[in-house]
């Protein structure tokens, strides 16, 4: 593991129910229930790819811990940290060739969702009830599958879980121990299953083939209002959690250089950069006047609509890096912002743009609301091989962290906002 991946799992398990817990004890054992922080990485063909998921509850007397680990996660304090790599096929099922298969283009169900007429796409993820019917596949069967390539008449399908041919690397830190009440039965968990399933893969290309998120009118919006009436009042308010906000200003911590220019791209009131940031100048670009005013790191700002007017209003290498926070998916004009970022970036300078799942519906385009999670990242690296500006593509996502107990949506919602987040050098 690098050390970016083991310093993101610097984080505090403060907020979380502790009404089930029982007393806390110094080391695992077999009938102990503990928190984890798991930690995926692996590469694909464009990227390298780290996937954090913290399991809050685990249940070490019923749940399978992959036997690899095993061993080196009993017996062991908070704190402890073990890891594996794993060849393809050796921590989930391997990669099998009669799952990857061609159909009629017919067999799939362009009428599935009522008033949605839905069109495969090379890459694209579909629930598998889109073939159902077809290979012993249920017509409710919701679980992911690809389409691997589109032709005239075929299509070729693809069911194998996305990362069952990569190698892995597994990363497991224990953050909380306690002892668990008597045990009368229940379901258990196969860990690797949870970490792997339904997501991390989803963000690479089939086969190194870029995916088709291009037609279907990708861009389109359903409000028509203009941005400038949209946003010509301002929205003091948090667009994610306290906890998915800290997770954002500790990857901008690691990633963005000391002392450096950063340009806040798509700006807003608040940065999601952690307090003592130790960076230099900060200029902000956003839509509203008084949001920008608001933002205490800003050594200047100014209102531009990128939709509008995509070029940037700043020179040739003017900055360090350049962030985009939870604003990636309102550009109507992606590749032609991506270019001006790399013009306005020196080289070697990094852009990262990073995102949740909540957004304002009106204004963001139609692709993204239709796309499975995993599949933004996926997009937005798209963004970046498009032109073959950036270089050493990294992405990132972390799922699973409580919701602060003070949270607006607490009471709704277990689970603090996921964030993921791809970044790039200006090559």
């Amino acid at each position: 593991m690098n050390d970016t991946t083991e310093a993101l799992l610097g984080f505090e398990l403060a907020g979380d129910d502790d009404s089930e817990k029982t007393r806390t004890i110094d080391r695992t054992n077999s009938r102990a229930m503990c928190a984890m922080a798991f930690s995926l990485q692996w590469q694909s063909r464009n990227a390298s790819h780290t996937d954090q998921l913290i399991a809050r509850k685990l249940n070490l007397w019923r749940d399978i811990l992959p036997y690899q680990l095993e061993p080196d996660l009993m017996d062991k304090p908070v704190d402890h940290i073990a890891s594996r790599s794993f060849d393809a096929g050796e921590l989930i099922v391997p990669y099998q060739s009669d799952l990857c298969f061609n159909l009629s283009r017919r067999a799939f169900h362009r009428n599935l969702r009522k008033h949605n007429y839905i069109e495969p796409r090379a890459g694209r993820f579909y629930p598998r009830a889109f073939i159902g019917g077809s290979r012993g596949i249920f017509p409710e069967e919701i679980l992911p599958f690809r389409i691997g390539s589109v032709s005239d008449d075929m299509i070729c399908c693809d069911l194998n879980n996305p990362l069952s041919d990569k190698a892995l690397e597994l990363q497991a830190r224990i953050l909380d121990i306690w002892e668990t009440r008597e045990e009368h039965g229940g379901s258990c968990n196969d860990v690797a299953e949870m970490i792997t399933a339904n997501g991390p893969g989803m963000q690479a290309r089939w086969r190194g083939m870029p995916t088709d998120f291009w037609q279907d009118i990708p861009f389109s919006r359903m409000a028509g209002e203009v941005d400038a009436g949209f946003y010509a009042m301002p929205r003091i308010v948090s667009h994610v959690d306290k906890t998915a906000s800290a997770q954002i200003g500790e990857l901008y911590r690691r990633l963005l250089p000391q002392e450096g220019r950063i340009l806040d791209l798509m700006a807003s009131w608040e940065s999601h950069l952690p307090a003592a940031h130790g960076l230099g100048e900060i200029v902000g670009l956003g839509m509203n006047a008084e949001e920008l005013d608001a933002n205490p790191l800003f050594k200047d700002h100014l209102v531009h609509d990128l939709n509008q007017k995509p070029t940037l209003p700043y020179g040739d290498g003017e900055f360090d890096a350049v962030i985009c926070s939870l604003s990636v998916e309102y550009l109507v004009k992606p590749f032609e912002v991506f270019a001006e970022v790399a013009r306005v970036l020196r080289h070697g300078g990094r852009f990262i743009v990073s995102f949740s799942n909540r957004w304002f519906p009106p204004k963001a385009i139609k692709l993204w609301e239709d796309m499975h999670e995993f599949e933004r990242p996926g997009l937005v690296m798209e963004y970046f091989l498009r032109d073959g500006l950036f270089s050493d593509l990294e992405t990132w996502s972390i799922r699973g962290l409580p919701r602060p107990s003070d949270d607006k949506y607490a009471d709704r919602r277990n689970d603090s906002d996921p964030v993921y987040a791809v970044w790039g050098l200006k090559a």
